[in-house]
């Protein structure tokens, strides 16, 4: 059975089961869908004049007049139908949004920022929605029906989508975008949103460019894409990059870049190309360094491999709640990748591979802050070991975020300071002293 079938007709008057009742906006529909009914008759490009032409015949033989305002509306809605991604695009163009959620119909939500809002957006019905869903992914070559009933793509703006339609989605199609800055977010951007610190992003650059590996670990939303970003905009321009991702979100400012994304298997079953698979393929392209979007299953185990075989420097992203739980999450993940390997040697390899883990954390205000830098020193018997070097305390009362050194040296502090570098001065607390390991002198 097709999802439109499962979906049933469209509605009346374009009302749905779930959604609220007809709007305004209901003649406006009507309005729209005569001319696209036109454009088809007439086989004309949905992309050029012929849509104007269509609007404005349309309204002259309307039984009453049409105001200006109410003209341009009904020519935006009506490009927007034609050759766009109808209700979509208002949403898609307003910098405001960072992420859209459909539900239903007539359950359209955003995030601006941080928070969640109802918007007054609606299609006419399930139909319209895997209408504009198949006009997404009809480029792309990817597909979403009963047989299949998720999928992941990106717009051409580099927006990522996630559908789900039934019967896994119970109300039907459930439609996702996460949006991102037309610029990627440079460091100085993160500081001045108060996301960090001017010392912590400066130790960070100063770990990059001492080829420290780093992990970005964080829950949904928390910002680790846009941190791993703006981590590897310290990366020289001179070296080689290769970056692995689901759907392609990076967008890295160097020009020595090969992008890959992985990809679904076909109709057929065949034809996948795993996250894991690019990886592998990944250290036979002399990269200087690799950059996985994020590891959440076998492929950890390569990447740490990768990291502990010249390939310092290394960037990725991780869901975790903190550290500690990254530390468990990267030992089931290997796990995952059939490796029959004792513990043991698995926290070896991760203490041997990971220098550094950025952890995000996104508050109650929708703000995104990096909550602590922490070092992976190495193992104490069968445990490993952790060092905070920086971190965030709320402010009492609130105010602005208050982000400090823990005064502990890194283990890796010659590797920092080599070149030239200084970090020392960055890491300084009251009271501190000691060597090493230990405290700031």
């Amino acid at each position: 059975m097709s999802v439109l079938r499962r979906l049933g007709p469209p509605s009346v008057g374009g009302a749905t089961e779930g959604a609220p009742p007809p709007a305004a906006g209901a003649e406006v529909d009507a309005v729209v869908r005569e001319v696209l009914r036109r454009l088809a008759d007439e086989a004309a490009d949905p992309h050029g004049p012929a849509v104007e032409e269509m609007v404005d015949q349309v309204l002259a033989e309307a039984s009453r007049t049409y105001t200006r305002a109410e003209r341009e509306a009904i020519l935006a809605a009506a490009r927007d139908e034609a050759g766009g991604y109808g209700p979509l695009d208002p949403l898609l163009r307003d910098p405001g949004v960072t992420e859209i959620m459909v539900n239903a119909p007539g359950e359209v939500y955003v995030e601006r920022d941080g928070r969640i809002q109802r918007t007054p957006v609606r299609f006419r019905d399930q139909a319209h929605v895997l209408q504009v869903v198949e006009r997404i992914l009809a480029p792309l070559g990817r597909r979403v029906d009963e047989s299949s009933p998720m999928v992941d793509a990106r717009l051409p703006s580099g927006a990522r989508v996630n559908v789900v339609v039934p019967p896994v989605s119970v109300r039907g199609v459930a439609v996702t975008i996460r949006k991102f800055a037309p610029d990627a977010y440079r460091m100085r951007d993160l500081v001045a949103a108060g996301t960090l610190s001017p010392e912590m992003a400066a130790f960070l650059q100063a770990a990059v460019d001492a080829r420290l590996n780093i992990v970005v670990s964080g829950g949904t939303g928390s910002g680790k894409t846009t941190m791993l970003n703006a981590l590897s905009s310290f990366i020289p321009a001179d070296q080689r990059i290769v970056t692995i991702e689901d759907a392609a979100e990076l967008r890295l400012q160097q020009e020595h870049v090969v992008s890959l994304e992985a990809r679904p298997a076909n109709v057929e079953g065949r034809g996948e190309v795993t996250i894991r698979q690019l990886v592998i393929n990944a250290l036979r392209m002399r990269p200087d360094r690799i950059i996985v979007g994020e590891v959440r299953g076998g492929e950890a185990l390569d990447m740490l491999q990768a990291m502990n075989t010249g390939h310092d420097g290394s960037l990725t992203t991780a869901h975790a709640n903190s550290p500690r739980d990254l530390m468990s999450r990267l030992e089931t993940m290997v796990l995952m990748s059939g490796a029959e390997l004792p513990l043991r040697a698995i926290r070896q390899q991760i203490v041997a591979a990971v220098d550094l883990i950025v952890h995000q954390r996104r508050d109650r205000d929708g703000r995104r802050r990096v909550e602590s830098i922490t070092e992976v020193v190495g193992m104490e018997g069968d445990t490993i070991t952790l060092q905070d070097l920086f971190a965030y305390a709320p402010p009492p009362g609130g105010g602005p975020a208050r982000f400090a050194p823990t005064g502990l040296l890194p283990k890796a502090l010659d590797r920092l300071e080599g070149g030239g570098r200084r970090v020392r001065h960055l890491l300084v607390a009251a009271g501190a002293a000691g060597a090493a390991g230990g405290r700031v002198p």
